[in-house]
């Protein structure tokens, strides 16, 4: 099918953009965003300890699009969740990066896009422009193979900026504006993720801890810079995969010297009842160009779970499921409450605050221990994702 993007050049396939490479129900398209105050924490004049996160999920071989918007407090939570079809009576444009009243523009790629959710039942809205500031940071290659089958196949990148603009939630309107920000945007067969306990079967994991995590320093000696760390491992030391880079200014010269080669970790846990919960972690990080240097990280209060967003399902929801021709869904989460916990379980986006030498930045960090992992084992008695 034709669309406005038919007219752009670019095309890897004698088809229309509107088409991919093979049928695999897997294959998804994902834009993804948060975004906090510039420093968090008691006495801050920057804003209060709230964070939202947005996404979009494309499914081309689903007929599918589907998109969240959250917002999280301390002990609090609301989301926004919507699913539509890409094809059929009355979609002019399967490509329209829009559901419902959630609308997702680039405006000017790696540099400024339009985030926009009108009023709807759920309370929640804004109009946020992302800012694109520093360069992105594009991963290593996704690729995994379970007996002989590709269940993995994906290109990933990462940017960090300031937003502007405004959100409302809970009856109050906050001022974005200098918040930072991360985004990333990625494509390919993604792997299959169930931990929603109300759908069987589960996704089954082995041993492994994984931590995701992004780093925004903007008074640094350096000039405005970022760190992003991305690694996996089986047992302590056994990566099987690592991602990461130092990054400057947009537009700068981007240099292997700056890449990511090694991270060694000592993380800190709260005695939580309720699931896995970093109080504080130090990287020991080995870059391209020989150097290694200590940063310390230091976990806030402030976290988003991304069960709100159907990362790993929620209710009998999963990313790419046909809910008809427009499909809707909201509410809000008391964190306190024991019950939540056990439904969100720990895949979180969670604010911190790094020192890197004498660099203070902020920024977000993703994490979780599999059952079986040789370190951290305390841990390991609540759900990894």
């Amino acid at each position: 099918m034709l669309t406005p993007q038919d007219d752009l050049i670019g095309h890897q396939l004698p088809t229309t953009f509107d088409q991919v490479d093979n049928s695999d129900p897997a294959w998804m398209e994902r834009l993804w965003y948060t975004g906090h105050a510039a420093s968090h924490g008691p006495g801050h004049p920057s804003g209060p300890a709230l964070m939202f996160d947005l996404g979009l999920g494309y499914h081309p071989n689903r007929n599918v699009m589907d998109a969240f918007a959250g917002v999280a407090v301390p002990g609090r939570q609301w989301n926004f969740r919507a699913s539509r079809r890409l094809r059929g009576a009355g979609v002019p444009d399967p490509l329209c990066t829009t559901v419902g009243p959630l609308s997702f523009r680039v405006v000017e790629g790696l540099k400024r896009h339009a985030l926009t959710l009108s009023e709807n039942d759920s309370g929640l809205s804004f109009e946020i422009e992302y800012h694109g500031t520093l360069n992105p940071h594009e991963e290593a290659a996704h690729l995994r193979r379970r007996e002989g089958r590709i269940t993995e196949n994906m290109y990933r990148a990462q940017q960090m900026g300031r937003y502007t603009g405004w959100l409302k939630v809970d009856g109050q309107t906050h001022d974005v504006g200098g918040w930072l920000g991360q985004r990333d945007h990625s494509w390919g067969v993604r792997s299959e993720m169930r931990t929603d306990e109300t759908a069987p079967p589960l996704t089954f994991y082995p041993p492994f801890f994984y931590c995701w995590t992004t780093a925004q320093f903007a008074h640094s000696s350096k000039g405005p810079r970022g760190l992003t760390i991305f690694f996996k491992e089986r047992a302590p030391g056994d990566k099987i995969y690592l991602s990461g880079e130092e990054t400057f200014a947009l537009g700068s010269k981007v240099s292997g010297r700056h890449r990511l080669i090694d991270v060694q970790h000592e993380v800190q846990w709260h005695d939580d009842a309720h699931g896995q919960n970093m109080a504080g972690a130090t990287f020991e990080l080995a870059f391209g160009d020989g150097s290694r240097r200590p940063v310390q990280v230091r976990v806030l209060p402030t976290k988003y779970f991304l069960k709100g967003g159907l990362y790993g399902g929620l209710d009998g929801w999963f990313h790419g499921d046909d809910k008809g021709r427009l499909h809707t869904a909201h509410e809000s989460w008391d964190l306190t409450d024991p019950a939540i916990r056990r439904k969100v379980r720990t895949l979180a986006d969670q604010v911190i605050e790094v020192r890197d030498g004498n660099d203070v930045g902020y920024g977000i960090i993703e994490y979780g221990v599999g059952k079986g992992y040789a370190k951290y084992e305390a841990v390991q008695v609540h759900p990894p994702i």
